[in-house]
């Protein structure tokens, strides 16, 4: 170990940064494609692996990790600028309609998830 105190070595290669050295907008970042993962998965468009088949759509679960999205990429959007969240939005506004494609009981327009949020995804 260097004896730095913000570099814990777990390896005699690895090195891992600590959180207070992660730039705010990477954080968010980090997030927003944990959620959008995940959502994705909920939603259905997970593909058969090496590990097994693809899991069941659980869209009440979607549904919750897509408004969380849609809170995190609203309120985030004017502190990391456009460069940052329009990627994030055009994702979030994908899995929006893959919801809405998922769904057997559509939403009333406006009342999908995160569109409380966001407005009308169509």
């Amino acid at each position: 170990m260097s004896g730095s105190p913000d570099i814990a070595a777990s390896g005699p290669t690895e090195a891992v940064l600590d959180i207070a050295d992660v730039p705010a907008v990477e954080v968010v970042l980090t997030v927003a494609m944990h959620l959008m993962s995940a959502a994705a998965v909920a939603c259905g468009l997970a593909e058969d692996s090496a590990e097994g088949p693809a899991p069941d759509p659980d869209l009440a679960e979607a549904r919750i990790l897509i408004t969380s999205l849609a809170g995190l990429v609203t309120a985030a959007a004017p502190q990391i600028g456009s460069m940052h969240a329009a990627p994030l939005r055009d994702g979030l506004q994908a899995l929006q309609r893959a919801f809405r494609e998922a769904s057997t009981i559509p939403d009333p327009p406006g009342m999908g998830p995160g569109e409380d949020l966001t407005g009308f995804v169509g």
